[in-house]
């Protein structure tokens, strides 16, 4: 359920407070740890892609197709790994003010759907009257 505008208000007057407060202990709640967690999870991926691609030659160069194959399903785990990692990642700029999370576009987008569909039927029960 999305803050009301008092709410929003408040906590951003409590978020300057702290910031004017303290300095240090405001940026380290900013919610770098996310973006860090996601992008060491893509590196690891990068590196367990690596590490197929090197079972994969293995087991051409020493004809066992069994370990080309456990290569090869290496290889597309971390492919997928990685690809999920990144898109995950949230971007330097789309920090959300509280909490440390991730505050997309599509999120917005939708507390602002949600917002006019709340009017409507606001409008609806007020002409009802």
């Amino acid at each position: 359920m999305p803050l009301s505008e008092h709410e929003q208000r408040m906590l951003e007057q409590m978020e300057r407070a702290l910031y004017a407060e303290d300095p240090k202990f405001a940026t380290a709640l900013e919610g770098s740890g996310l973006r860090t967690y996601t992008r060491r999870r893509v590196y690891q991926a990068v590196a367990g892609f690596l590490v197929g691609i090197a079972l994969l030659m293995a087991g051409m160069v020493a004809q066992q197709i069994w370990i080309s194959v456990v290569g090869f399903l290496v290889m597309l785990g971390c492919a997928v790994l990685a690809v999920t990692g990144w898109r995950k990642a949230p971007r330097p700029g789309e920090q959300a003010r509280a909490g440390g999370s991730a505050a997309p576009r599509q999120a917005r987008q939708r507390r602002s759907m949600m917002d006019r569909i709340e009017q409507r039927w606001q409008r609806r029960r007020d002409e009802g009257r």
